[in-house]
Formats: structure tokens, C-alpha cells, sequence
């Protein structure tokens, strides 16, 4: 098994990747604590998608931590990264997004895989959920097998504001809807407003929250580049913004019926910087999480 994380926004976001904030006093990042936990749950390879211009410092700061403990490649994300016959379209300065990230990397991913953002720490049970589904064998089914890390709303907020998550809705224990939302709790109600418009409504802390956290097999590849030739077709009136994003293609094939994605509900807890101000209750959670002995001191050492 493979774990792909998507890092190419790294730089942009925290102003350059020197200042990206170690959440440990050994200076590790959140990125280590994923990785450390992949490595316990059967992963053998890491797939770093970062920018170009940023291979040195990122290999520097945290390649050459985890490059003894697990193999390690790297795959840029471009804008050139386009299919034959097309080009960068004059003004286009952001990524293509991230069903893009995911499919600059098919060339040296061959197994099955999970993926991740590199900035939340989303817990040693989502990686146990995830590597166990990533092993079974489903050749036999009419579909493609991929699958979700469910997470409890309630175990995916901050106190200092609102967070951007998937919300879902399952028939049995497959994925039928997910509404990208801001979700905040507004007089003691916890409330998600859908990103893409629609009305407001109310979710319980129970309900189940995507954190972008997929298991998916090579098939998602094929997928991926037969569609974006015509993703690119179809947005020529806003080619400088739109972006190709991975829950969009995931439910054109569960629609086309072509694939389905279990839910692995988890308990664990999500913790991350979306506020500057949540970064001391990172610190003691995860300072804690050493102390109980779920990791070692220093991590890497």
C-alpha cells in the first residue's frame, strides 16, 4: 500500500515552507505524525505531490526525516501536466486541483492507495480503517472498491471558528451524497452551509464528516485522465479558475455505477491548524498522545 499526500499547497499557505509550524519541540509537523502512523498500519511507500520549486526544502525538512523509515518518491504537480494537444491558458495561476494532484502521480503509484491532505492529523485509527480495507481482495466485484475515512462531526472542530467539511449521507455502509459545507455552531446548534450554495441546515455531532481521507485502487487513473481532457472542454468560460477535484470524479463513477466508496466510520480525532490560534491545542494533544505512549519521544529517532 501506498500513502499519497497532497502537499503542493504547503508553500502558498504558510507563506514558504520554512515557516510551516512544528507542532512538537523536535520540530516535526503534523505530515510527520501521518506518516509515522501509515508505517504502523502496513504502508511501504510515501508519494509526496509538491511543487516543483519546493523539492529542495521539502526534501530537506521532511524527506530526509522518513526516508529511512519508508520508501519515498516524488511527483511535481504542474500546471503544464496536461493532456496532448492542450496548453496553460494565459492568466491560469493556481493548481488544476486536486483529482489533477492525484493523477500526476500514476505513473509511480501501481497499488492500491490511500490519500490525505499534509496539514490534519487525522489519528492512528483512520489509518488502521483505511489499510484494512486497502488489503482485501475485491477482483470479483462488478465494481471498483473505494472507500472513506468517516469521521463524527464533533471530532473534526476547533473552538476558534468555522471548518470546511464533507458531509455524507450512506445507504448501508456506501457513500451516496457528500455537501461540501462550512460547518460552525451557531446558538448551541451545529450548522452546515453548503460551499456551493443551498440552504443551511442542521447536522449532530454524530453525523459523518468526510476529511478527505480516500482508499482508492490504479482503476481511479484511467478514470482521471480519460476525463480530463473533456473537464478542461467544458470550462472554457472560467479556464483560469475552475478546478478538476477528486469528490466531483468520485461520484461521476458512483453515479455512472461504475465504482462505489464505503464508509469506514473512526473514532479518531482530527486535530489542525485552520486558525493560528489552534495551534497550542495541538501542541497538548499531540504532547499528550506522546505521554500516553501512542508515540515515541522525538518521533524519528
Amino acid at each position: 500500500m501506498t500513502l499519497v499526500i497532497m502537499a503542493a499547497g504547503m508553500g502558498s499557505r504558510f507563506g514558504g515552507l520554512k515557516q510551516i509550524e512544528p507542532i512538537d519541540e523536535h520540530g516535526n509537523f503534523i505530515i510527520d505524525y501521518s506518516i509515522y502512523d501509515a508505517i504502523k498500519e502496513g504502508f511501504k511507500k510515501v508519494v509526496f505531490i509538491i511543487k516543483k520549486e519546493n523539492y529542495d526544502i521539502f526534501r530537506e525538512t521532511v524527506g530526509k526525516r522518513v526516508e529511512s523509515h519508508i520508501e519515498v518518491e516524488y511527483v511535481f504537480q504542474e500546471l503544464e501536466n496536461l493532456p496532448l494537444g492542450y496548453s496553460v491558458p494565459e492568466g491560469r495561476v493556481k493548481p488544476w486541483g486536486t483529482a489533477h494532484a492525484i493523477l500526476c502521480c500514476k505513473d509511480v503509484v501501481k497499488e492500491n492507495f490511500a490519500i490525505i491532505n499534509s496539514d490534519d492529523f487525522y489519528g492512528r485509527d483512520a489509518f488502521r480503517v483505511i489499510s484494512e480495507f486497502l488489503r482485501k481482495d475485491n477482483s470479483d466485484s462488478k465494481y471498483q472498491e473505494y472507500a472513506m475515512a468517516g469521521y463524527k462531526v464533533v471530532n473534526t472542530l476547533t473552538e476558534n471558528g468555522s471548518v470546511k467539511r464533507g458531509v455524507c449521507e450512506t445507504e448501508g455502509k456506501y457513500l451516496t451524497k457528500l455537501v461540501e459545507s462550512k460547518v460552525e455552531y451557531v446558538d448551541g446548534e451545529l450548522i452546515a452551509t453548503p460551499l456551493e450554495g443551498g440552504d443551511s441546515f442542521k447536522v449532530s455531532e454524530e453525523d459523518t464528516v468526510s476529511m478527505n481521507m480516500f482508499g482508492f485502487t490504479t482503476h481511479i487513473f484511467e478514470y482521471l485522465e480519460k476525463r480530463f481532457p473533456e473537464f478542461l472542454d467544458s470550462h472554457k468560460e472560467d479556464i483560469d479558475t475552475c478546478e478538476y477535484l477528486i469528490p466531483t470524479l468520485v461520484f461521476e463513477e458512483i453515479e455512472n455505477k461504475t465504482a462505489r466508496v464505503e464508509v469506514l466510520k473512526t473514532d479518531a480525532v482530527w486535530q489542525g491548524i485552520t486558525y493560528k490560534e489552534d495551534k497550542p491545542k495541538v501542541v497538548s494533544e499531540i504532547k499528550a498522545l506522546v505521554d500516553n505512549g501512542e508515540y515515541p519521544e522525538g518521533l524519528w529517532n
